[in-house]
């Protein structure tokens, strides 16, 4: 019910009024509630204001600050984005007309729903609920747990996990907030990570450094981490080299998962390899969240231990992060090394990963996201999902086959799920260049690095997903004409580079007025 529609009248055994009933009371600019029927003939306005507050009408004098506004304005709580600050919906405007005019291509990009929007933008983003459902820190959450907990069930029903061996949080404010959240539960300071290395696809959550010897993330910078590494020449983990590395260096958690990988995981091998040096096994499936709900993908439920996810990308929810672990006894012999070494035959997660998220890294949650969280997980438990997320692969299908039609290099060669790497490198492009071309055009990817075909690493490949555009509408024909898009911007490239050299300063001058480019968005 709208706030400026209700009675705050909470049906409580107090005496009737005794002074006349007043009309429904407003919420004014200082959030105090003011009466409607102040008013008087003549268009002033009396010296008192009447409230009612547990259904008993109050009157007092009226001050400066209280003063209603003339008649005819309206008050700044009531007015809309555009009357209150017309530079920033100005800008929201256009990055709106961006999103709808565009083509988006941004592997971890989607476009959610109406519903999740306006939970988004609700009056859930008022309240404050640190703590978990049921032992919260404030009062006044028994609606706010209520949500919570249908969206955890929602959470578990949406990728068939039964709630008596998985537990789920769907506090964090982000998929690296959920990573850190694991190891702060689950490690102490300066124990070992292992995941895969950034340039070969991995996430700088899992563990980064520069080749300077730079930290990159704070679990580069609390934790002690060492990656696994692809195969140069063929794009794909080699399993054989991690198993090694991993029993030399013995992680206390083992990670699969990363943020640009086409290919799908060999979780039973990751299984056998972390309980050889007795780690956790832990899954971050942020960009495949979508293709696992949806049984396109093989699970890494059935293997891991821990689970983390984004709620955005493929799963076409609000921003944010969620964390899966395992409850009840360990299945066989397994083993899990935590924190002093301890075996034991049941899991302990639970409380180490929530006390984590809150109180030791996160402050009250944005229950806003919570609600959309729960709309979207919702929808994802639907047929239509599952027939959304099979045209998203179909559709990264086509687009990679429409690639490699066209002499494009494929890392890997394909992709088994929603995403592709292009290796622009043949063409004697960088993918910061391309990314830029495409952007001009109306079109939007990221670069990535890849190896070369003497094995270095170099900033020479895209990224491209088909979640997003999928969302839009977008079938298999409608992605071979994407791929003739995205042909013609690297010719472009290709040749504004010849002409203007490599430098980028240089070639972002020839693109201004190229009629190719000019052409390009017009067709895109």
């Amino acid at each position: 019910m709208d706030l400026s529609q209700q009675s705050y009248n909470l049906s409580l055994s107090l005496p009737p009024p005794s002074s006349p009933p007043v009309r429904p009371l407003r919420l004014n600019e200082n959030n105090r509630i003011r009466s409607q029927n102040d008013v008087v003939d003549g268009g002033g306005y009396e010296d008192t204001e009447e409230f009612r507050i547990m259904g008993q009408p109050i009157k007092r004098q009226k001050t400066a600050n209280s003063s209603p506004a003339k008649p005819g304005s309206r008050r700044s709580g009531d007015q809309s984005l555009k009357t209150v600050d017309p530079e920033i919906f100005t800008v929201m405007e256009e990055e709106k007309r961006r999103q709808a005019n565009g083509i988006e291509l941004i592997a971890s990009e989607n476009f959610v729903c109406r519903a999740v929007m306006e939970a988004l933008g609700s009056h859930l983003t008022n309240k404050y609920s640190e703590g978990m459902p049921g032992a919260r820190y404030y009062g006044g959450n028994q609606y706010i747990d209520e949500i919570e907990i249908l969206c955890c069930k929602r959470a578990l029903r949406a990728f068939d996990l039964d709630e008596e061996y998985w537990g789920v949080n769907v506090q964090p404010y982000s998929c690296t907030s959920a990573n850190l959240a694991v190891y702060t539960g689950l490690l102490l300071p300066d124990d070992r990570i292992m995941g895969l290395d950034t340039p070969s696809g991995g996430n700088t959550s899992h563990g980064c450094y520069m080749p300077s010897g730079r930290k990159v993330s704070a679990a580069s910078i609390f934790f002690e981490s060492l990656s696994y590494k692809v195969n140069p020449q063929t794009g794909l983990i080699d399993y054989d080299k991690l198993e090694e590395r991993a029993l030399d260096y013995r992680p206390k958690i083992l990670i699969c998962g990363g943020s640009s990988y086409p290919r799908e995981w060999d979780y039973a091998r990751f299984r056998q390899i972390a309980d050889r040096c007795g780690a956790v096994l832990m899954c971050d499936m942020a960009q495949i969240s979508g293709l696992v709900a949806a049984k396109e993908c093989v699970s890494p439920f059935y293997y891991c231990d821990v689970v983390t996810s984004t709620t955005h990308k493929s799963l076409r929810g609000p921003r944010g992060g969620i964390i899966f672990y395992r409850k009840g006894p360990k299945p066989g012999k397994r083993a899990i090394l935590l924190n002093q070494g301890v075996e034991s035959d049941h899991y302990d997660l639970e409380e180490k990963i929530n006390f984590a998220v809150f109180p030791s890294l996160q402050g009250g949650p944005h229950n806003n996201h919570i609600a959309a969280l729960a709309i979207a997980l919702k929808q994802v438990a639907t047929p239509e999902y599952k027939a959304y997320m099979q045209q998203v692969r179909k559709n990264a299908q086509a687009l990679a086959s429409a690639l490699l039609r066209r002499k494009c290099r494929l890392v890997t060669g394909g992709t088994d799920n929603h995403l592709l790497l292009w290796d622009l490198t043949p063409l004697g492009l960088t993918g910061k260049i391309y990314e830029k071309v495409c952007e001009m055009c109306h079109i939007t990817l990221n670069k990535v690095t890849v190896f070369s075909d003497h094995g270095t690493i170099i900033p020479g490949g895209v990224r491209i997903g088909t979640p997003a555009m999928t969302s839009r509408g977008c079938l298999e024909s409608d992605f071979e004409t994407i791929a003739d898009f995205l042909l013609r911007a690297a010719n472009i490239a290709s040749m504004v580079q010849r002409e203007h050299g490599k430098l980028l300063k240089g070639f972002l001058k020839g693109l201004q007025s190229n009629k190719d480019i000019l052409e390009l968005q017009d067709s895109s």
